[in-house]
Order: structure tokens, then sequence, then C-alpha cells
């Protein structure tokens, strides 16, 4: 069992969304009931209907608690300085929380059609286009964004297309980071230049 399952256990409304996210992850989303998450959870609809209605209040619900360090990482990054630190800090906070949630994440991307007909995709569509507005400096050539949109993506592809190559999880980790990073630092140095 994974971090991100293990803190989350223990009252009902965390279960269900363990079992649904579980369910969606294996059978995709529009294929999953809410019967049958009652039934993995050995409890009755009526009892799954106390805490959801449908199954996409479970998914927004799911989506707003494991995303949440992205919501304060954005207030965060708002209220700082514009500096080539606070740039970097984003990248890593935000790998970190990619990390965090690495379940729902690889559901989001492994269901792409579906997400963008929900809810969610709207907010992290939302949440994308503003940590791209904190990386990106007001008055920077095209090139200097496209680094810094490139530099959101490598943290984005690094979870979800080098999950599967062969290596130590840690390092892959560490070396997505420092490719975003190093993305940012040059997209900051060319505004700084211009």
């Amino acid at each position: 069992m994974d971090g991100t399952r293990q803190r989350r256990r223990g009252n009902t409304r965390q279960r269900i969304q363990d079992v649904a996210l579980e369910l969606f992850a294996q059978h995709g989303y529009e294929k999953t009931s809410l019967r049958e998450i009652a039934e993995r959870l050995e409890v009755t609809k009526a009892a799954l209907y106390y805490h959801f209605k449908t199954k996409e209040e479970i998914l927004v619900s799911i989506f707003e608690d494991l995303s949440r360090p992205i919501e304060d990482l954005l207030a965060w990054g708002r209220e700082q300085p514009h500096t080539l630190e606070t740039k970097r800090e984003i990248v890593r906070r935000y790998s970190e929380a990619l990390l965090a949630a690495a379940p729902l994440f690889r559901f989001m991307h492994d269901n792409q059609a579906t997400v963008r007909e929900l809810r969610i995709g709207e907010m992290f569509k939302a949440r994308t286009l503003g940590l791209r507005d904190i990386l990106i400096d007001p008055d920077a050539e095209l090139v200097d964004q496209v680094r810094c949109v490139s530099a959101l993506f490598t943290v984005h592809a690094g979870m979800f297309l080098l999950h599967d190559v062969e290596g130590d999880p840690e390092e892959k980790h560490r070396a997505v980071l420092e490719v975003a990073i190093d993305l940012v630092t040059q997209a900051h140095r060319g505004a700084a230049g211009s």
C-alpha cells in the first residue's frame, strides 16, 4: 500500500475515496459504478450516498484533498518576490505535491478524456495555469516562457513517462527535478538579460 493511502486511512469518507480511486484506476471512471464502490467497501449504497451522491462528487473530493498542497503553493507563490529562488522553490514544491498524490495524478493522466469532461479537469487546468503565471516573468521572451511551461511539463512527464523505466525512483525524481529547475533557471536568466 502506498504512503498516500496509509496517511488517508481512518474514516469512512477517506475509505470511500481510497476504494473509489483504486477502482477508477483499475476499471476506468466510466466503468466503475457506485454499487461496485459500495460492494468493495462492504456497505450499502445508502451508506455510500450519505457521504457522496455521485461518482463525480467522490472524484472532486479526492482531487480537492490531494491537490490542496498545490493550492497552498499557488497562494504562497503569489506573495513571493519574482526571484529565481522563488521559481526554483515552486518547481520543487510542485514536484513534491505531485509525488504525494501520485495515484490521483496517474489516474488523471490515464483517463484524460474523461477528466476533461469533469469539473476536476478545469480545476487542474486552472491550477497549472496559475503556476505558469507565477513562473513566467511578465516581460519574458517567448522562448523563456516556453522554458517555464516546459519545466512544469517536465515534472509531469517525469512522474508518468518514467514510472515504468528501470532505475531508482529517487534518482529519477532528482534527475527530473534537475532538468525542470535548469529550464526555469535558463528562463529567468534570459528574462533578466532582456
